[in-house]
């Protein structure tokens, strides 16, 4: 099978390359984002590998069935850049990956809470100037705070155990409730009172119809004063607009998001010497209290071989036909 790849970094030929010793596909890779710009570039391939800011909408994909690609492999977890009902009716299968040691976006969660409140990364650039003053650095204690957690699969009932590990009372919100959860003492409640009861507040859903902008000028305005938000899901979960006017107002007092709604035009790639014409994200950077991370809570090296393990695998069940293993890697 040959499988091409875009949106391709060194670490995903490396990760790839090394766990591609046992299954020996053919491996294409492309540094540039998947789009209707490039589809000239896909030749003879039976699989597209896929990553979070590809679009694959219905004239892509209906450009890769016409060009023989049977497969269509996701290497993450969320898929709302892909039609997949147009896929269904061009018979492609999907695949992603549901599960990649949810302990590393969870880890990086909470080291975005740590920094944000303990103003560490201040910390460090003050020392390395000879100012060991500690004016402006005073954070709080995380012990006996309220940390609400929006979204208790993998990820989310990953960070929940993390918080609850730091002495915090740990509220949770999904539509299906973790009993495991539940029976460490994590209380479910109805969203809103999550929202006004929280001191921190942290994203862990995906994004779909029903969460785009899941966080807008109305929960922003249930939420308490001075609340700490973070958002390591995706970018759409939060109206942006609506989030600097919080940051403005005082009534969010701190924010660290990894992920951000038009990070397709930045991400992943070196702009240090570049124009940034994107004045909302630079809004966002300008303010003291906000830290902004490149999407790279997933990027460890135990993620980035399971990323690529479960891929392929994936890929093997399809081209032999087989059950898999995990239901929920299979999206058609």
């Amino acid at each position: 099978m040959k499988i091409t790849f875009f949106s391709s970094k060194p670490y995903d030929k490396e990760f790839f390359g090394k766990v591609n010793k046992d299954f020996n596909f053919e491996l294409d890779h492309f540094e540039t984002h998947l789009g209707p710009h490039v589809l000239n570039l896909i030749e003879n391939t039976d699989a597209v590998c896929a990553f979070v800011n590809d679009k694959l909408d219905a004239e892509v994909l209906e450009y890769l069935a016409k060009k023989g690609v049977k497969y269509i492999a996701l290497r993450c977890a969320g898929f709302n850049n892909v039609d997949l009902e147009a896929a269904k009716r061009l018979g492609l299968r999907v695949c992603r990956v549901p599960a990649y040691s949810p302990e590393a976006v969870a880890e990086h969660a909470m080291a975005m809470i740590l920094t944000l409140n303990r103003k560490t990364h201040k910390a460090y650039n003050r020392v390395r100037e000879q100012n060991f003053a500690l004016n402006g650095l005073m954070g709080f204690n995380l012990y006996q705070k309220t940390i609400g957690v929006i979204g208790t699969g993998n990820i989310g009932a990953a960070f929940a155990k993390i918080a609850k590990g730091f002495g915090a009372k740990v509220l949770a919100y999904d539509i299906k409730e973790n009993q495991e959860l539940k029976d460490l003492g994590i209380e479910y409640i109805a969203l809103e009172k999550l929202l006004s009861g929280s001191d921190v507040i942290s994203l862990h859903c995906p994004l779909m119809d029903s969460t785009h902008h899941l966080i807008n000028k109305d929960s922003i305005a249930k939420m308490k004063e001075n609340v700490m938000l973070i958002n390591t899901s995706r970018g759409g979960l939060i109206d942006t607009k609506a989030v600097i006017d919080g940051l403005k107002s005082k009534h969010i007092g701190y924010l660290g998001i990894d992920v951000y709604e038009q990070e397709e035009k930045l991400f992943f790639r070196d702009l240090s010497h570049t124009i940034i014409e994107d004045d909302t994200i630079q809004r966002l950077m300008s303010f003291p209290n906000v830290l902004v991370t490149a999407h790279q809570a997933f990027f460890t090296e135990e993620a980035l071989e399971q990323i690529a393990t479960s891929t392929l695998t994936s890929l093997t069940h399809f081209e032999k036909n087989e059950q898999f293993e995990n239901p929920n890697a299979v999206l058609i």
